[in-house]
């Protein structure tokens, strides 16, 4: 294996039959890489069929030996009434609140079923990012979030990415422009 995260090589993947691939690509630590085509193609699939959660058909997916993981899923669950903080939150994924940029500080004291989904969905992905991981999954992390709110999460990116490697599901083409350091087309 190579000096990456994650490879992904010539991946079919999906439920009772396949729903996509082949697809192959690599994660290594610095990278962006992110997954985007139009809603059906199967990004989240692949993102799954990564996880464990979803039959894969033929190819492979390696990880190196070692590589702690963090997912961010498409839709962080959050009950109706959660009274915990945002420093709570981040304590239970050992996430480092005292790091955490100035942008997600007024996040951390109110409680977090007080937040917007945007803001929600922010904190989560600093979760993630925070924690002590060497490589993120980030599924459709830009939903719930207002056109700030997606800048603030792509400056978060970019400043955190020499850290590990993070695998980014999206559709949201211009937010991928910015961030990823390459870009692989699902569906095409």
């Amino acid at each position: 294996m190579s000096d990456a995260l994650l490879e992904v090589r010539d991946l079919v993947a999906g439920y009772r039959e396949p729903v996509v691939g082949p697809l192959s690509f690599s994660v290594r630590a610095g990278e962006i890489v992110g997954l985007t085509g139009p809603n059906g193609a199967g990004k989240s699939t692949i993102l799954r069929a990564i996880i464990g959660s979803v039959r894969v058909f033929s190819g492979s997916i390696v990880r190196r030996p070692g590589t702690r993981v963090m997912v961010q899923p498409q839709r962080p669950f959050r009950l109706p009434e959660m009274p915990i903080t945002g420093h709570e939150l981040l304590h239970l994924t050992h996430a480092k609140d005292r790091d955490a940029p100035a942008a997600l500080q007024p996040l951390l004291d109110p409680r977090v079923d007080r937040l917007s989904g945007g803001q929600f969905q922010l904190l989560q992905v600093w979760a993630a990012l925070g924690s002590p991981c060497d490589l993120v999954y980030l599924d459709e992390p830009t939903n719930n979030m207002d056109p700030g709110t997606v800048e603030v999460l792509g400056d978060l990116l970019l400043a955190w990415r020499e850290e590990r490697g993070v695998l980014v599901v999206t559709h949201e083409h211009e937010f991928l422009d910015r961030v990823a350091t390459t870009i692989v087309e699902v569906g095409a």
